[in-house]
């Protein structure tokens, strides 16, 4: 056991890839990933408006746009074609068309139409965009409502706002109540390049000993045992990183956690466990690290899209379903939303998680196959020579 160890520290300090993806690159990665969102809040999104009416109530209508966190006006334009091009010039996000019959449509109690056009393509910016649009409009709405109420002589302030809003409604956030977007996709995004390393790192580790000891020498006379123990010197660096991103996020950024930090660390174990298994397996498969890569890279790079945080599972086809369930990644991320945000049992979360991680086992059993089909071939050619 400890020639193994000397010869895995070897391995590490002759082979710069395997040394980097196990340190610097996992934590610039994850550093990079946070400074991108570490504004956490999106706010001032640059808008442009046309407006061809420029009267006191389209102006009342731009200040209700510009008032709103998400939106800035700071772009106005004197025909449409002008701000067209500064929207596809990516100089602002949306544009408002306020209309020429703007006034005379609200006097006569006809809805004017206001058009606002953005990029449905970025869905996040999008959805704050219509949200933050649909925030002024209400306001302006109920101004002009009550405006009309209080001209009839009959109300007072209050009751004039009343009859013109007779519904209000009230939306709490259960969970991210400040739709904090870093604490939103960070804590998901992270996970997943954390997949990526995994696997990638293992298939790095088994070409590194395949290259030195070759397979005979590498797997032994008891591949499991050999692999388990080869396995077992990575294990704690990969869990380590995990561990890391966990105390950052909730430690350090102080982001709110409801559950306990020690069913997620039992989850991130099995994880590890489940990425190198995968890893082994496109490794085992051709025995070609650069075609093991290829496979982990097919394979792993829609992580973040299938875990289903920022697309609903339920929504998801067939096969994107299929993939998901694949994704040691999927489960895990499950579990921490559980703990995070639910703060459930630590048996619940435990429960829940365990189960589809068994199925791994399978591709553990086809890796010994493998082996010994690679073995077998080895022998053959031994002795045709």
């Amino acid at each position: 056991m400890t020639d193994f160890k000397i010869s895995q520290w070897h391995l590490l300090n002759n082979d710069k890839w395997l040394l980097s993806s196990l340190t610097w690159i996992p934590i610039l990665l994850a550093l990079s990933i946070w400074w991108i969102f570490s504004q956490a809040i999106v706010r001032d999104l640059p808008v442009g408006v046309v407006d061809l009416q420029r009267s006191v109530l389209s102006r009342q209508l731009v200040r209700e746009f510009d008032a709103t966190s998400a939106l800035k006006v700071d772009h106005t334009f004197s025909d449409i074609s002008a701000a067209k091009n500064a929207f596809i010039g990516n100089k602002i996000y949306a544009y408002m068309i306020i209309p020429k019959n703007f006034d005379r449509d609200i006097y006569i109690g006809k809805p004017p139409k206001v058009s606002v056009f953005y990029n449905s393509q970025f869905i996040l910016v999008g959805k704050l965009i219509n949200s933050a649009a649909q925030q002024a409009h209400g306001a302006f709405n109920a101004q002009v409502g009550a405006i009309k109420q209080l001209t009839k002589g009959n109300s007072t302030a209050l009751n004039a706002f009343a009859k013109t809003v007779p519904i209000r409604s009230q939306i709490i956030p259960l969970f991210n109540k400040n739709s904090n977007y870093a604490q939103f996709l960070v804590s998901a995004i992270v996970p997943a390049l954390w997949q990526i390393v995994i696997v990638v790192s293992t298939i790095l580790f088994l070409a590194a000993n395949y290259r030195v000891y070759g397979l005979k020498k590498m797997v032994g006379e008891k591949p499991l045992k050999n692999l388990l123990v080869m396995g077992g010197f990575y294990l704690p660096i990969f869990l380590t990183q995990g561990v890391a991103f966990l105390i950052f996020f909730y430690t350090c950024l102080g982001w709110p956690m409801e559950g306990s930090l020690l069913p997620l660390i039992f989850a991130q174990l099995v994880t590890v466990i489940a990425c190198m298994i995968i890893g082994n397996f496109f490794f085992f498969l051709t025995l070609d690290p650069a075609r093991a890569m290829s496979f982990a890279a097919g394979f792993t790079a829609p992580s973040f899209a299938f875990m289903g945080v920022t697309f609903p599972v339920i929504n998801m086809n067939r096969l994107a379903e299929m993939w998901r369930g694949l994704l040691p990644i999927s489960h895990y991320i499950e579990a921490q939303i559980s703990q995070v945000s639910y703060g459930a049992t630590a048996w619940v979360t435990i429960y829940r998680f365990t189960p589809p991680m068994l199925g791994y086992l399978i591709p553990l059993l086809l890796i010994l196959l493998l082996i010994k089909k690679h073995l077998k071939k080895l022998e053959v050619n031994h002795e045709s020579i």
